[in-house]
């Protein structure tokens, strides 16, 4: 009997924290509803899990997680960086317990932002607009390799891919002027998908995604790299080694 493997793939935990540290699209839903979507002024989440959120003061929310906690679910996009029919490649859910930080909490909070992600709404803190903590009870992660629930624990464990800072620019780079690139390594497609639309859909450590767009629908299709990797050095050899430049993949 033949088995189909799937390729190698960062572990659900380290795709979850990548699509954190992204800082995707959010919305908050209070009680774990879909009701009553709301888009944060700004929110980041921390390597634990934790979500600092910033609101109107006047926001109801505000005033309802003040001095208490009340659940809620912040819901993370992860955004494909090129155009796409369909431009969500992932979602990270994290629910638990919301409370409106205090005056001097709120002020450490956006401190602790800004060490890591320097953004000027934060100076409105304190002058407008209130500082939120979502504590993290469970978190899932949805995406093409699957959808997985994990522990508070597990997501504080794990790293962001080391390529998630830059894939946006070097996906839209080989989207707009390697379009020969993606021709070559659309050769490892299934022979049923080859006459697609192909575009460059992700990057990590263990590969490339590639989004094929279909006339009826779409799929998502990852190609291994021969090892995982951590440098850029280390991804050009396995890129060229995927676009059949074997003396070009022998050097460093």
């Amino acid at each position: 009997m033949n088995e189909t493997r799937r390729p190698p793939a960062p572990h659900p935990a380290e795709r979850a924290r990548t699509i954190a540290a992204r800082g995707g699209r959010a919305a908050l839903l209070p009680s774990g509803g879909t009701e009553n979507r709301i888009t944060p002024v700004l929110h980041h989440v921390h390597p634990n899990g934790d979500a600092t959120i910033v609101l109107p003061d006047a926001h109801p929310l505000v005033v309802a997680a003040r001095g208490t906690e009340v659940t809620a679910m912040l819901e993370l996009a992860d955004q494909a960086p090129v155009q796409l029919r369909e431009p969500v490649r992932g979602l990270l859910w994290i629910t638990g317990w919301l409370r409106t930080l205090a005056p001097d909490e709120a002020r450490e909070a956006s401190i602790e932002v800004a060490e890591a992600r320097p953004d000027p709404r934060l100076l409105d803190v304190g002058h407008g607009a209130s500082a939120l903590r979502l504590s993290p009870a469970s978190l899932v992660v949805a995406d093409a390799e699957g959808t997985t629930s994990l522990r508070p624990d597990l997501f504080a464990q794990a790293e962001p891919d080391p390529f998630a800072a830059h894939e946006d620019h070097w996906l839209r780079h080989l989207e707009l002027s390697h379009r020969d690139v993606v021709g070559l390594l659309a050769k490892h497609l299934p022979d049923d998908l080859k006459g697609g639309h192909v575009r460059p859909l992700g990057l990590d450590r263990f590969g490339l995604r590639l989004r094929v767009e279909m006339v009826d629908e779409d799929h998502d299709v990852r190609i291994a790299f021969s090892r995982p990797v951590g440098t850029a050095q280390e991804l050009a050899v396995e890129l060229r080694r995927l676009m059949g430049c074997p003396f070009l993949a022998q050097r460093r």
